[in-house]
């Protein structure tokens, strides 16, 4: 009798243990950051110099990049404990619900639509739809100059669109594969002008191949708030976001690194937004 009591006592811490070990198991993210050495990923843009690149070596560059650390760092994560993975526009939404990713910080405007599936912390940059040209174009000083000028973008961009209705109906749409593409065709004056975010079009232009070759006109057609996506109603990792943004631009983090990625280009940023302040 003894030895049946002993016996189903060691089962049973057995059962707890192995219940424990179970629960663990698949805890891939640890946003609580208790320094385990648990791997945080975080979804970027790997394609936009100045916002989210990486580079031929394996490292990631950009604005985006900067936040996301800070704000990883400000969870418990060193540097060495980020995995960062490229989320295209199309599938950010689907990498936050599926929970492929902790947070995502790769140009992501806010909007109604978007806030009907994910939750944004933020905003951390107020960007602006502007137009890029070459830097001793002087025929472009307002929207409506874009009037039977070659301007491109990307295939089924919204920004041009936004132009060819609303701005400059007469404006010869050029819709190319990427910017890249767009700023070659720009350089050889194939095209007049690049639409796109001020912010994007800062990072290409701060290159260096690009330095001093192009310059942002400044029209500032459309507010976009960039703001950090997160799982639906995780509103406890919502604010240690916004804590850690609000920190960020109160240390002087945020300024060094909107200098580092946009300088070159000579943007015009505008001063750091307030946390939970959109920009209509």
């Amino acid at each position: 009798m003894q030895l049946r009591k002993v016996t189903a006592a060691s089962a049973a811490v057995l059962a707890l243990a192995l219940t424990a070990t179970a629960c663990g198991s698949d805890d891939k993210d640890d946003s609580a950051g208790s320094g385990g050495g648990k791997k945080i990923t975080i979804g970027i843009k790997i394609d936009q110099p100045g916002i989210g690149l990486k580079t031929p070596d394996g490292k990631y560059t950009g604005f985006d990049v900067d936040v996301a650390t800070y704000v990883a760092k400000e969870l418990g994560y060193d540097a060495k404990n980020i995995e960062f993975k490229e989320t295209k526009s199309a599938d950010r939404e689907t990498a936050i619900e599926r929970g492929d990713v902790k947070f995502i910080a790769a140009s992501y405007s806010i909007n109604d639509e978007r806030l009907q599936k994910v939750d944004f912390a933020g905003p951390y940059l107020l960007a602006h739809q502007d137009i890029l040209v070459r830097a001793d174009d002087s025929t472009i000083k307002s929207p409506e100059d874009l009037n039977n000028k070659k301007l491109c973008s990307v295939t089924g961009s919204t920004s041009a669109k936004n132009v060819k209705e609303k701005l400059a109906p007469k404006a010869q749409l050029q819709e190319y594969g990427g910017y890249s593409e767009c700023l070659t065709g720009l350089e050889n004056k194939v095209i007049d002008a690049l639409t796109t975010d001020d912010s994007i079009l800062a990072g290409y232009a701060s290159q260096d191949a690009h330095k001093g070759k192009f310059k942002l006109a400044g029209f500032k057609m459309t507010n976009e708030n960039y703001g950090i996506g997160l799982k639906k109603g995780d509103a406890d990792l919502k604010k240690k976001i916004n804590d850690a943004l609000t920190k960020m631009v109160s240390d002087g983090s945020w300024e060094k690194a909107v200098k580092a990625n946009f300088g070159p280009a000579g943007y015009k940023n505008e001063a750091a937004p307030k946390i939970g302040n959109v920009v209509k």
